[in-house]
């Protein structure tokens, strides 16, 4: 599937600017660069030896679009890519895709600011893959949402792949961006997290258990963060409803890293709303934001949209057909504005409470999210 959703945005912004595609590894960046009109002839990997020797001694492909993969493991990529869109010829278009740290100078000043557009690619989701029926949700559940286990079919393959994955993503992947001398620990880490999903994650049990500073788990949480391996929520913040304001909690972009089915689905759910509010920022340039919500007498929502801070989508996610949560009820009593959802995985029911509170299998909710 080449065919990828970010594909007519990412021509239309290469008319006018370079453009910066972000996201997991094997998400499928590289495929979706090559489907490009003429970038296969102008595909360079800095991966590969004799691309970066090219790169660096600049040989660049007579093509009108230089796709460049891996650029950000150079350490003086920033600098070396801005001169060369500088002194580009008119109408050379250029591409740098990359599984890490595109977007983690943005908020350090750089130079290459208005010279881009930066948009993060995810996995197969509902509304992408045009999924319409329970089954194809739960063989999406199962798999996980990156190409290969998907497209495999195999929930064995999509097992190995899983283990294969974390794996290489800490050898390969990290040893090119950080320097790390307790890879053992951190690997540690990182087969515990799938486990934590969905609660309030506490650093200071992580840093007991691997017997570590506090300051050295969570620059190893930040580290699988900025390699698109989790992703962390913060809480909603709002004087009247007593929230609380600092524990985050955290989702992992390959979901089926998650053993347990509530977590799991949970986690889906937080992935697909996170590429929703991805291409809302992105795309729409809108002020998007992805946030949970729990207050000092225990109430909590899992998932709180903000536009600007202010609510805009409450979701609660259910594996079956539960009672109405008391937290959602809660939250859409002082947010009566954001439309609210309470969504299953495996319950049938499908109504409206009287407050306007939408109870629904999960489908009706994922296939209205871009």
């Amino acid at each position: 599937m080449t065919n990828r959703y970010l594909r007519e945005q990412i021509l239309a912004d290469l008319a006018k600017k370079m453009v910066f595609v972000a996201g997991p590894r094997q998400v499928g960046k590289t495929t979706l660069a090559k489907s490009l009109p003429g970038a296969s002839a102008g595909y360079l990997n800095w991966d590969v030896a004799g691309d970066r020797r090219k790169l660096l001694a600049g040989e660049l492909p007579a093509a009108p679009l230089w796709a460049l993969d891996e650029i950000h493991k150079y350490r003086s990529w920033r600098r070396w890519i801005k001169g060369l869109w500088d002194g580009r010829q008119q109408g050379q278009q250029i591409l740098v895709t990359g599984s890490a740290r595109l977007d983690y100078y943005r908020y350090a000043g750089d130079s290459l600011q208005g010279r881009y557009h930066l948009l993060h690619l995810h996995p197969f989701s509902v509304k992408e893959l045009g999924l319409t029926s329970k089954d194809d949700l739960l063989q999406l559940f199962r798999l996980g949402g990156f190409p290969e286990p998907f497209l495999s079919g195999s929930e064995t393959e999509a097992r190995r792949w899983t283990r294969e994955y974390s794996s290489r993503l800490i050898r390969d992947d990290l040893r090119d961006l950080e320097r790390i001398h307790d890879l053992g620990n951190l690997e540690l880490l990182a087969l515990r997290l799938p486990d934590l999903v969905g609660s309030p994650l506490s650093l200071n049990a992580l840093r007991e258990d691997l017997q570590v500073s506090h300051k050295t788990v969570t620059h190893w949480v930040t580290i699988l963060e900025r390699l698109y391996a989790v992703f962390r929520l913060s809480p909603l913040g709002a004087p009247r409803i007593r929230a609380i304001k600092k524990a985050q909690k955290h989702y992992h972009w390959n979901w089926a890293a998650v053993r347990e089915p509530a977590p799991r689905f949970e986690n889906l759910v937080a992935s697909h709303l996170l590429k929703w509010v991805h291409w809302r920022q992105d795309v729409e340039g809108e002020e998007h934001e992805l946030r949970y919500f729990r207050d000092t007498d225990g109430r909590e929502v899992d998932f709180v949209v903000c536009n600007g801070r202010k609510p805009v989508l409450l979701v609660e996610c259910k594996l079956g057909d539960d009672a109405l949560d008391k937290g959602l009820r809660y939250l859409h009593e002082h947010y009566p504005s954001a439309p609210a959802w309470q969504v299953s995985l495996e319950g049938s029911k499908d109504y409206v409470t009287p407050e306007g509170i939408r109870v629904a299998p999960v489908m009706k909710l994922l296939t209205t999210l871009s």
